[in-house]
């Protein structure tokens, strides 16, 4: 799986509500962000400025 940022919202003891807020978004399109990589590259750099985080810290690439 790509998306961590579900395990990184867990480790800034912060939900998905909070991030919605923060970000001024609708909190079902970030319910779907947590759940899969479907937020544009903006929202993504916006979700990792707001957490703190590299945005690579909310990706996890896997080698094949």
């Amino acid at each position: 799986e790509l998306n961590r940022l579900k395990v990184v919202l867990v480790e800034r003891k912060r939900t998905s509500k909070w991030l919605a807020e923060t970000l001024e978004k609708n909190e079902a399109t970030i319910s779907v962000g947590v759940q899969s990589i479907v937020a544009s590259l903006e929202t993504l750099f916006a979700i990792a400025k707001v957490l703190n985080v590299d945005v690579k810290d909310l990706l996890v690439l896997t080698k094949k």
